[in-house]
């Protein structure tokens, strides 16, 4: 009996232990891991964010970049990092549904190695082109390609530009040579050197450069167009119907993050995704927020890893 009391007495000074914990969640500041570098998408959205979240959190939100190996370098840090909140990631496709089928020994499992916090939104990239290219629209892209089988190389910071540049390539049935690149910055470097040709890549990284007129849109990956340069065709108006879009980002943690943090986090991510100076900013990079609870996240995981796989494979593309 004084054994079964004992037992008892331990258990009940674990859970208030635990709940006192909870209640002053967080005490230090929590480190944003961004899977891209500086200046990507992810990470210029992501900074948009973190300091609202650090406002409403009592307590700094560190954004952190870990790039490289699609996501894979940051993904593999959540998944090994302790379940107590101070580790985050800002993940996106790349990580969460495109590592998993791109490596042939993955260094972490999706869903099992993450908790979901937290949607964010889907955003899109534009089909850009040098503008020493000597075309004007999809179709001549094309023709060009066709004429120079092997001569045009496209760009790839991240696995849906890969994705989108196999489909580019697929689809319009032309040999163009995939260069592969740590993110988006360095990519859109070589695109206006014209060391790369053309690229997919984001309002966030290339705006400035297209109000320029150093590179020239051909297509948005979207149902419909961007209101940022509303003459800029869908990639199916422009002649490729069949060309898929599949790109969003997501609030991660490690397995096992105890749930009064997850709802803590989900509760105040929502608030900040709810303000119109993010709404504004984020709809500026062609984000679509739509936020959500982690279930909501739960079923996305899924369903993009079976979306992915699909893209992957019909798009050619082998684990390595």
């Amino acid at each position: 009996m004084y054994k079964r009391i004992m037992s008892y007495a331990a258990i009940c000074i674990l859970a208030l232990a635990s709940a006192s914990t909870f209640a002053q969640y967080p005490d230090k500041p929590i480190r944003l891991i961004i899977p891209f570098p500086a200046g990507s998408v992810t990470d210029i959205l992501t900074r948009v964010i973190a300091p609202r979240l650090s406002q409403r959190l009592g307590q700094n939100v560190i954004v952190e970049n870990k790039a490289g190996a699609n996501g894979a370098i940051a993904g593999q840090l959540i998944a090994r990092a302790a379940p107590d909140g101070y580790t985050l990631m800002m993940g996106t496709n790349s990580p969460l549904a495109g590592v998993p089928f791109l490596m042939k020994d993955p260094p972490y499992n999706v869903p099992a190695d993450f908790t979901s916090i937290g949607f964010v939104g889907n955003f899109t990239h534009f089909l850009l082109v040098n503008q020493e290219l000597p075309v004007k629209n999809l179709n001549e892209l094309l023709a060009f390609a066709r004429a120079n089988p092997g001569k045009l190389n496209f760009g790839s910071g991240h696995t849906a530009a890969l994705i989108y540049g196999t489909q580019l390539k697929t689809l319009g049935k032309v040999d163009i040579v995939q260069v592969s690149y740590k993110g988006e910055p360095e990519q859109t470097a070589d695109l206006l050197a014209n060391r790369i040709q053309l690229a997919f890549t984001s309002p966030a990284t290339s705006t400035g450069f297209i109000k320029d007129n150093r590179l020239r849109p051909l297509g948005v990956v979207l149902d419909k167009r961007s209101p940022i340069f509303p003459d800029v065709p869908t990639m199916t108006e422009a002649g490729l119907p069949n060309f898929r879009n599949i790109s969003w980002m997501a609030l991660v943690g490690p397995a096992r993050l105890p749930r009064p943090i997850v709802d803590l986090l989900n509760r105040e991510l929502n608030a900040v995704l709810k303000m119109p100076e993010v709404r504004e900013q984020l709809e500026r990079q062609s984000m679509e927020s739509t936020g959500g609870s982690p279930e909501d996240l739960d079923k996305i995981l899924k369903d993009q890893l079976v979306v992915w796989k699909k893209a992957l494979d019909s798009a050619g593309i082998k684990p390595e």
